[in-house]
C-alpha cells in the first residue's frame, strides 16, 4: 500500500498486491469489520493514553486526581476492543487466505488435466504455500496500520492543535514521515530484495523437494553431499535476501523511532508555555507513535508481499491449454472415437509427434496401441482428453468434434488409467470415489472385486477405510495397480484409455493384471496403451504408431 505514494500510475507490484485484494471481495464484511474495530481500539489506546496525560497533569498542578471512571471505561474498552481486534481480524485473513489458496489451485487445476507438464512441483508448492503466506501481513500488517495511521494524524494536528499551531505542525510533520515517507522509502529499497527472496524461497523448496523425491537414486549413487551443497548454496542466497531486508527493516525503524524521539523533545520544548497541556501532548504522542511503530517493518516487507502476490497470479493465469468452446454443443449420445488428419508437436522447438495421423476405435471395441517410447501413445490419450489440441486436424467423438464439447463434458465420457497413476495418502473409499464421488460401498466392493482385489481389502483391518500411505506405500506395486483399476472402473466413462497399465510390475504380475482386463468392462471402449502385446489377448484391432502415423496391425 505505501507504493501508492510513489505516483499516480502504480507500478506492476503495487497493481498485483491491488489484485489480491480484489480476490478477496467475498470477505469484504469481515475485513471492514475487523477495520472498525481495530480502529475502535486504536482510539480506545490513544484515548486512554491522552486522557491518562490530562489526569497526570491535572494532578500534578492541583493535586486532585480526576476523572477515574473515564480512565477505567477507556482502559476496559481498550482490552475487550483488542481481543475482538484479534478475533476478527485474524478470522478474516485467514478467511481471505482460505480464499485464495482455493482459486489459485482452481486456475491450476484448470490448465493441469495432463499433470505439471514443464512446471516445476517445488516451485508450485513454494507459490501455493510459502507467497499466499507472505501474503498475511497485507491486511494485517500493513492495511489496517496505515488505516490507523491515516486516522490519527488529523486527530494529533487538531487536538494539539488548539494549544499550539507551531508544535502542531512539527507533530504531524514527524508523524507523517514516519508513518508514511520512511515506510515508503523502506519499501522502494526493498523492492528488489523482496522479489529475491520470494524466488530464492521457491529455489529452496525446489531442491528440497527433488531431493526428498529422489532420495533413494541420492543414496545409491552416494550423491548426498552433491545435494546438500545444492541446499546450501540456494540456503546462502535466501538468507542474503533475508540480511537485505532485515537491513532496511532497521534503518526505517531507527529512522521512526527518532521520528518519535523528536516529536517528544519537540513537545518539551513548548511545555514553558503550558505545563499541562505538555503533559497531556506528550502521552498522546506516545501512544500515536507507538501505534504506527510496525509500520516501516511492514513498509520493507511490503516489496516481498508485492513480488508474491506477483507470483501467485502470474503461476495462476497461465493460459488453459484448450479453453472450453464459447457455445458448447450437448454430450453426444454415441461414444465412437475418430482421430482424423493429426498434426501435433508439443513445442515449437520439439520435432512434430503426428502427422496427418488418422485411426477410428469402434464404440465397444477393444483396442491396443503398440509403439516404442516417444511414438506418441500417451499423447493421443491427452489428445482425446483436451490436456492439449491438435494443430491440424480434428478428434471426435460420438460423430461430434471434441473442440465444440467442454472439457468436463468430455471427460465424463472418457476414463484414464495413467502408467504413473497417483493413489492419494487418504482411504481405500477416498480413493476409489476420486471417479464416482456419490458410489456407495455396494459399488465400491464390486469394482474391487472386478480388479480382483477385493479379496485383500476384506482381509484388512479397516477394510475400506484403510489408509492408503503417501502413494500408496502401504501396498505392493501390483496392488497399487489393482487399486488404481478398480478406481477407473469405478468411473461411469464408456470409454477407457488404460495407458501402460503393467509399468513397473514383474511378469507374474503382469500376466495376472493382464488377465483381470480380460474379464471387466464389458461393453465399454477399452484403448491400451502398451509397447508390446503379450498376455492382452482379446482385441479387436491393433495400431502401431511410428513416423507420427497409425499403421493397422494385426491382432
Amino acid at each position: 500500500m505505501f507504493l501508492l505514494l510513489h505516483g499516480p500510475t502504480p507500478p506492476p507490484l503495487m497493481t498485483d498486491l491491488l489484485r489480491i485484494l480484489g480476490l478477496w471481495r467475498a470477505r469484504t464484511g469481515w475485513l471492514l469489520l475487523g477495520g472498525i474495530i481495530s480502529l475502535a481500539a486504536l482510539a480506545a489506546g490513544v484515548g486512554l493514553m491522552a486522557v491518562a496525560g490530562a489526569v497526570l497533569a491535572v494532578a500534578v498542578t492541583s493535586g486532585a486526581l480526576v476523572a477515574a471512571g473515564i480512565l477505567r471505561g477507556l482502559g476496559t474498552a481498550r482490552v475487550v476492543l483488542r481481543y475482538l481486534e484479534r478475533l476478527v481480524t485474524h478470522a478474516a485473513t485467514f478467511r481471505a487466505l482460505a480464499d485464495l489458496r482455493v482459486w489459485f489451485f482452481r486456475r491450476l487445476a484448470r490448465g493441469g488435466a495432463g499433470g505439471l507438464g514443464f512446471r516445476q512441483a517445488g516451485d508450485l508448492l513454494s507459490r501455493l504455500v510459502g507467497d499466499i503466506e507472505a501474503l498475511d501481513g497485507l491486511y494485517l500488517r500493513i492495511l489496517l496500520p496505515l488505516a490507523g495511521a491515516v486516522f490519527l494524524l488529523p486527530v494529533l494536528g487538531i487536538v494539539v492543535g488548539t494549544h499550539s499551531v507551531g508544535l502542531a505542525i512539527a507533530l504531524v510533520l514527524l508523524f507523517a514521515l514516519s508513518s508514511f515517507v520512511l515506510p515508503w522509502r523502506a519499501a522502494r529499497s526493498a523492492a528488489a530484495a523482496g522479489t529475491a527472496l520470494a524466488e530464492t524461497a521457491g529455489a529452496v523448496r525446489i531442491v528440497a523437494l527433488d531431493a526428498l523425491t529422489g532420495l533413494r537414486e541420492v543414496r545409491a549413487f552416494g550423491a548426498e553431499g552433491r545435494m546438500v551443497a545444492a541446499m546450501q548454496a540456494r540456503e546462502a542466497a535466501l538468507l542474503a535476501a533475508q540480511h537485505t531486508i532485515a537491513k532496511r527493516t532497521a534503518v526505517a525503524t531507527i529512522g521512526a523511532f527518532l521520528c518519535g524521539q523528536a516529536a517528544i523533545f519537540a513537545v518539551l520544548l513548548a511545555a514553558g508555555a503550558s505545563p499541562a497541556a505538555a503533559v497531556a501532548a506528550a502521552f498522546l504522542v506516545l501512544a500515536a507513535f507507538e501505534a504506527v511503530g510496525g509500520l516501516p517493518r511492514a513498509g520493507a516487507l511490503a516489496g516481498h508481499a508485492a513480488a508474491a502476490a506477483h507470483r501467485v497470479l502470474q503461476a495462476a493465469e497461465e493460459p488453459v491449454p484448450v479453453p472450453d468452446p464459447v457455445s458448447p454443443k450437448p454430450i453426444p449420445p454415441g461414444y465412437a472415437l475418430r482421430f482424423e488428419g493429426l498434426h501435433y508437436r508439443w513445442r515449437p522447438d520439439l520435432p512434430p509427434v503426428f502427422r496427418g495421423l488418422t485411426l477410428e476405435v469402434p464404440a465397444g471395441a477393444r483396442v491396443a496401441l503398440l509403439g516404442p517410447s516417444g511414438a506418441g501413445k500417451s499423447t493421443l490419450a491427452g489428445l482425446a482428453l483436451k490436456v492439449a489440441a491438435p494443430t491440424q486436424g480434428r478428434i471426435l467423438l460420438g460423430g461430434v468434434d471434441i473442440a465444440d464439447l467442454t472439457a468436463a463434458t468430455l471427460r465424463a465420457r472418457i476414463g484414464w488409467l495413467s502408467q504413473a497413476t497417483h493413489l492419494f495418502d487418504d482411504t481405500i473409499r477416498a480413493n476409489l470415489r476420486l471417479a464416482q464421488p456419490d458410489a456407495d460401498d455396494a459399488a465400491l466392493w464390486a469394482t474391487l472385486d472386478a480388479a480382483q482385489i477385493g479379496d485383500v481389502v476384506r482381509a484388512l483391518p479397516d477394510r475400506l477405510d484403510t489408509w492408503v500411505g503417501e502413494g500408496g506405500a502401504r501396498f505392493s506395486g501390483g496392488q497399487g495397480r489393482r487399486l488404481a483399476l478398480a478406481r477407473a472402473l469405478l468411473s461411469p466413462a464408456p470409454i477407457l484409455i488404460l495407458d501402460e497399465p503393467c509399468a513397473g510390475l514383474d511378469a507374474a504380475t503382469e500376466s495376472a493384471f493382464l488377465g483381470t482386463l480380460n474379464e471387466v468392462v464389458p461393453g465399454r471402449t477399452i484403448i491400451i496403451i502398451t509397447h508390446r502385446l503379450i498376455g492382452i489377448e482379446r482385441l479387436d484391432r491393433v495400431w502401431r504408431l511410428s513416423n507420427g502415423q497409425a499403421v493397422a496391425a494385426a491382432a
